[in-house]
């Protein structure tokens, strides 16, 4: 009989804790959902709401005073060559649409919220237009992360969820880097149980 020497025992991963993994989302977000004010709204509901980073805002406005100038620029620079003016028409269409655009998402920014519940994650967005959905964990076929160059500067991503069903996929736009994984892991870890239980 060989003695063989103990070996010190590995540390088994310790999932986070609720808390802490609420604290990710949570992290660098706004503090709660503005609801539309009508009578006829959709109604929040009870629970925990998640929302988008603030740094969310900021890469919208970029982007759409980045597309703003561009096209002024472009518009002006037409005027001084070709000397015509009909082009101000459509090109006055575009500056106002964006222009609203660039007014109004502060506040549509944060009527985006999302809702981790026990059998499926809600996600609700809108003003005017109002979408409130929800996924079941176990029709998960697909956990997206992406963010483009502007995003990264600023340390947001895009979660997409993707089911059997196109229509119910969702797209959370605007989450911290370490939100989306955390959710993402969260995710992938919750629809395996649910899987394994049809």
């Amino acid at each position: 009989m060989t003695n063989t020497p103990d070996l010190p025992e590995r540390p088994t991963p310790v999932p986070p804790s609720a808390e802490s993994a609420a604290s990710v989302l949570d992290d660098a977000t706004y503090d709660r959902i503005l609801e539309p004010r009508g009578s006829g709204r959709l109604p929040i509901g009870d629970g925990t709401w998640h929302q988008l980073a603030r740094a969310y805002v900021r890469v919208q406005l970029i982007s759409q005073g980045a597309v703003f100038l561009l096209v002024l620029a472009a518009a002006i620079v037409a005027q001084l060559i070709t000397g015509v003016t009909w082009q101000w028409i459509p090109v006055g269409v575009i500056l106002l649409v964006t222009a609203i655009g660039i007014v109004i998402t502060p506040r549509q920014a944060r009527s985006f919220g999302y809702q981790l519940r026990r059998d499926d994650l809600v996600f609700r967005r809108g003003i005017l237009w109002q979408r409130v959905v929800a996924v079941p964990y176990g029709r998960m076929q697909l956990v997206d992360i992406t963010h483009g160059p502007l995003d990264r500067g600023f340390g947001i991503a895009q979660l997409k969820l993707v089911t059997a069903a196109a229509s119910s996929g969702v797209t959370i736009p605007g989450l911290t880097q370490r939100a989306a994984e955390q959710l993402r892991d969260t995710l992938i870890d919750v629809a395996e149980t649910r899987r394994t239980g049809l």
